[in-house]
């Protein structure tokens, strides 16, 4: 079966950085599509990044554009988020989650099949 098991959250200051990590396992991960989403408490869920595995095509929502980096590492089964010059509105659990068939960036999370417990980042001065 398919688990993702997210890392590298903590604690970081406004303007500082972190690198969030999403490891698989059951299966080779560069043939999944895999998304990172946020969901603060109380809050909806929402799309931060997705990167495509047929083309590895990158998608970031318009609120990380230029301060997240989405990427790869195949030999690690391993999909990262850079995240930085973080803002206190970044302060929020973080999760990775892929989809049961083939799709390609942007994939909202209604048809995510398997997710990550998530990993919290704290963003505070």
């Amino acid at each position: 079966q398919l688990q993702l098991v997210e890392s590298g959250g903590g604690l970081v200051q406004p303007g500082g950085s972190l690198r969030l990590s999403c490891a698989a396992s059951g299966f080779t991960l560069d043939y999944y599509a895999i998304g990172w989403f946020r969901q603060a408490p109380g809050k909806e869920r929402e799309g931060v990044s997705c990167i495509s595995s047929y083309d590895g095509s990158t998608y970031y929502a318009d609120s990380v554009k230029g301060r997240f980096t989405i990427s790869r590492d195949n030999a690690k089964n391993t999909v990262y988020l850079q995240m930085s010059s973080l803002k206190p509105e970044d302060n929020t659990i973080y999760s990775c989650a892929a989809p049961n068939y083939y799709s390609a960036c942007p994939i909202p999370a209604d048809p995510m099949a398997h997710w990550g417990k998530g990993t919290l980042v704290t963003v505070s001065s």
